[in-house]
């Protein structure tokens, strides 16, 4: 005869809860602490008032969902609270400088980045208008797939910081 395994789901529970937990220390996103605490106050709380293997399973599941959902959020947002919006697309190409590649030409250049992109340019009215190759730009304007660049020494004080920054 073979013995009744449910009697052993609360070593399983407890097996489960520690591997969600050595899992979340690897991923550190907040999620198999949920499905720990799912595991260990849903799965094995039942099994230990002595619900039967399909309630301890569901309510567990249950309560990890509403962890995940509720409590997690809450403590992403916490954590990440102090990190500055990171600016992505057009909007990272604000302040960032460069080195004109192709002279300008009737205001018209070329310029590659920092970031290793090379763009269509157009002097800033505030530039000189000659800009030697290989001089440092600074890009104060995008307008569809032209950036608009200022040098360093014509560039505001705002812009100049948020180039350094």
């Amino acid at each position: 005869m073979l013995p009744d395994l449910t009697q052993y789901m609360w070593i399983a529970w407890l097996v489960l809860a520690l591997v969600f937990i050595i899992i979340e220390l690897l991923t550190l996103e907040f999620t198999f602490l949920m499905l720990a605490a799912g595991a260990l106050i849903g799965g094995l709380g039942v099994n230990l008032l002595g619900g039967p293997w399909w309630l301890q399973i569901g309510i567990a599941a249950a309560l990890s969902a509403v962890l995940l959902f509720t409590i997690r959020p809450l403590l992403l947002r916490l954590l990440h609270r102090d990190e500055p919006d990171a600016r992505t697309n057009v909007d990272a190409l604000y302040g960032m400088g460069g080195r004109v590649v192709q002279t300008f030409v009737d205001g018209d250049g070329s310029v590659k980045l920092d970031n290793g992109e090379t763009w269509t340019a157009r002097l800033a009215a505030s530039s000189p208008a000659a800009v030697d190759v290989g001089a440092r730009v600074t890009v104060v304007a995008v307008h569809g797939a032209t950036i608009e660049v200022t040098t360093p020494a014509a560039a505001t004080p705002e812009e100049r910081t948020s180039d350094n920054g």
